[in-house]
């Protein structure tokens, strides 16, 4: 288990958490446009070298939560991730995620909308990462893209991270999968890495606030796609994750 630090018991006050949630909003919009620009700077350099400087970033960003806003975490079930590049099925919740995964999980890339490229800093950051961008509003052409550059990058050494949901979903809530990664998985013979979390009840979805506690990160058996349809290992990964989220939620208590 690979964990932070444990929370301090005492829950602090309101105004303490608006307090430290400007801080630590500060401190973001302090290093982030420097970041951005470093990593403009390396486009000459192979992708998996501009990963590991580039995600220092996130690293950054996750550690700046813990220490200023106390949002610590803990990760069950590291022994289960494969020791080849594979496919993350994932529960999204909140922003914090997308940084702690660069912490928990191996180089990785994600599939996201390409609008996302365009956000000024963040935005420039991520392309540098190598990141499949897809216009969902074009379903087989996205799929076609999916499988093409997800087998390239699976090639290339890096794990895909999917969040099948689409977008983040409030604890609690459910959202229908879509089935892009189980049909990345079931092309290219990658291993599905199921996953559960619950970082929105700390770090909710676009929340200014940032509530000190405990995120729990469950990583599931990994599911072998060989002789599945990509329906069938979407409705596999799906039950998996949901089955575990009844366990962890409410969890990551404000304290």
């Amino acid at each position: 288990m690979r964990s932070a630090p444990e929370a301090d018991p005492a829950r602090p006050s309101g105004s303490f958490v608006r307090t430290r949630s400007i801080l630590f909003a500060i401190a973001a919009a302090v290093i982030t446009p420097p970041y951005a620009l470093l990593a403009l700077a390396l486009f000459f350099l192979p992708p998996m070298v501009r990963y590991r400087v580039i995600s220092t970033w996130s690293r950054s960003i996750v550690w700046l939560a813990r220490v200023i806003c106390g949002v610590r975490w803990q990760v069950r079930g590291l022994e289960h991730l494969p020791n080849r590049p594979s496919i993350i099925l994932s529960k999204h919740q909140s922003a914090w995620e997308t940084l702690a995964f660069q912490v928990i999980f191996p180089p990785q890339v994600w599939v996201l909308k390409r609008s996302l490229l365009r956000v000024p800093f963040v935005g420039w950051g991520i392309a540098m990462l190598s990141p499949i961008a897809i216009d969902r509003g074009q379903r087989m052409r996205a799929l076609r893209q999916l499988i093409d550059q997800g087998r390239a990058r699976l090639d290339a050494g890096f794990w895909v991270v999917v969040f099948p949901e689409g977008s983040r979903v409030k604890p609690g809530e459910r959202a229908p999968w879509q089935i892009g990664g189980a049909w990345l998985a079931t092309h290219t013979g990658a291993p599905v890495v199921p996953v559960a979390l619950n970082a929105g009840e700390l770090w909710g979805r676009n929340a200014f606030l940032k509530h000190p506690g405990t995120i729990e990160v469950v990583i599931l058996e990994p599911i072998d796609p060989a002789g599945m349809d990509a329906a069938a290992l979407n409705r596999l990964a799906e039950a998996r994750v949901e089955a575990a989220m009844q366990d962890i939620a409410g969890r990551a208590s404000h304290r």
